[in-house]
């Protein structure tokens, strides 16, 4: 086959072998689904959200009751028990009440957050799609550069010994430094695809991170068609790590009402039993029974109440503010992706309809020149140099193309799993 294949030409099974799942032939939404099967920061947000949910339960119970027993007036000159009337075995309890609201409130407090941690393994699963995918396209990149200069290789071979043949039976224009030029070029072909490999070894240890072990990269290939991203479009809004926020604020919101709650007194009911002995003539002496009620007055709230309410709403505040940072951070990147997206639309249509063509046509020329002894050697191998460039940087294109819908879907990721399974989906795995 002749250099000059077009990159396009690609197949539709995309595979990749990989040892952390039994050598199985992968795809690349089977990759990230094993990416997010053992991403330990997965597992550790679960961990994290089991614990505020239980922790919730618990700030929604009033606390315990506290039981106090107790010898009280015992006479010291002799220490007997039924000597004085006011001698008593006294059991009491006493139970504290929550100020207002605020087992509620903390309560739901506690369920806002934990409600969040869901929506961040949204988020998260969807940054490690991309993240993988760019990994995988890397991989991808380096392998095919490597089978077009191994192409690249055997023609450059080939002219080689042309030019030697030429050269030996002096037949034709072929100089020794023709020979020369061919075996640089060959040597060069020799460096570069030194260099891909190790690039491609560099993408299987990066890969490695997210699979568990060194994936053993085989056959890779892009879909035939992009996918659209508008098919994907919503709200950006609906991110999850925005969504994330709102969750956030809605906690830190119910942490103003739960620092008003302090404004409130704290009332506490108590009770006491107290026994006495009969008296030492034989008397008998009533047993004693107490009730009662305690509360504490919040008058100097100066410098405790006012200043946690304060604290609170000042820290609402920086979170909505981090959320209109995060807000204005993604719209920004999504614009800039969707500009860059626009240009390589236009740089694949350029390169496929025109440049390429016009680089085949060219080397076409020089080689068909050199053959009847009208051009020359050098022009043969710039022509095959320029067109092996022009491929590869199609080639680039294209992997830059699908790098960049990746990122760009994730903009508007909106449900869990389930989205990202369609946005893999749409990306060609």
């Amino acid at each position: 086959m002749y250099l000059y294949q077009k990159v396009m030409a690609l197949l539709a099974i995309t595979t990749l072998s990989s040892p952390v799942l039994a050598q199985e032939q992968l795809t690349l939404e089977m990759a990230i689904k094993a990416a997010h099967k053992y991403d330990p920061w997965l597992v550790g947000n679960r961990h994290t959200q089991q614990a505020i949910e239980a922790m919730s339960v618990a700030a929604g119970t009033m606390d315990d009751p506290r039981v106090s027993i107790g010898m009280v007036n015992l006479a010291t000159d002799s220490f007997d028990f039924s000597q004085e009337p006011m001698t008593q075995l006294k059991v009491g309890v006493s139970q504290m009440l929550p100020r207002g609201d605020s087992l509620a409130i903390k309560q739901n407090q506690l369920s806002l957050t934990a409600s969040q941690h869901p929506l961040l393994r949204q988020d998260r699963r969807a940054k490690v799609a991309v993240e993988v995918a760019k990994l995988w396209l890397d991989a991808y990149k380096a392998q095919q550069s490597i089978v077009l200069i191994e192409q690249s290789r055997v023609l450059f071979e080939q002219l080689a010994d042309v030019a030697q043949a030429s050269y030996s039976t002096a037949i034709g224009k072929t100089r020794q430094q023709d020979i020369v030029r061919a075996e640089l070029e060959l040597t060069r072909l020799e460096d570069r695809l030194a260099m891909l490999k190790h690039h491609l070894v560099m993408s299987s240890k990066k890969l490695s991170q997210w699979l568990g072990e060194m994936p053993v990269l085989q056959s890779l290939s892009l879909p035939k068609q992009l996918p659209n991203v508008q098919e994907s479009a919503g709200e950006l809004a609906n991110h999850p790590a925005l969504k994330a926020l709102e969750q956030k604020i809605k906690a830190s919101s119910s942490g103003i009402t739960l620092a008003k709650q302090k404004y409130k007194p704290q009332w506490g009911l108590n009770a006491s039993y107290g026994y006495r002995d009969n008296a030492p003539m034989g008397g008998s002496r009533a047993d004693l029974f107490s009730v009662g009620v305690s509360f504490d007055i919040p008058i100097f709230t100066d410098n405790r109440q006012d200043k946690e309410v304060q604290s609170a709403i000042s820290s609402t505040e920086a979170v909505k503010s981090d959320k209109l940072h995060l807000l204005r951070q993604l719209t920004a990147l999504m614009q800039t992706t969707k500009a860059h997206l626009h240009r390589l639309h236009e740089r694949h249509t350029l390169y496929n309809d025109r440049l390429l063509p016009q680089i085949h046509e060219q080397a076409e020329a020089s080689l068909t020149a050199y053959t009847n002894d009208e051009g020359n050697f050098t022009d043969v191998v710039r022509g095959r140099i320029a067109e092996l460039d022009g491929q590869i940087e199609a080639l680039g294109i294209d992997v830059d193309t699908q790098k960049t819908l990746i990122q760009l879907n994730y903009f508007f990721i909106t449900s869990g799993d389930h989205q990202v399974a369609k946005t893999i989906q749409r990306t060609g795995a």
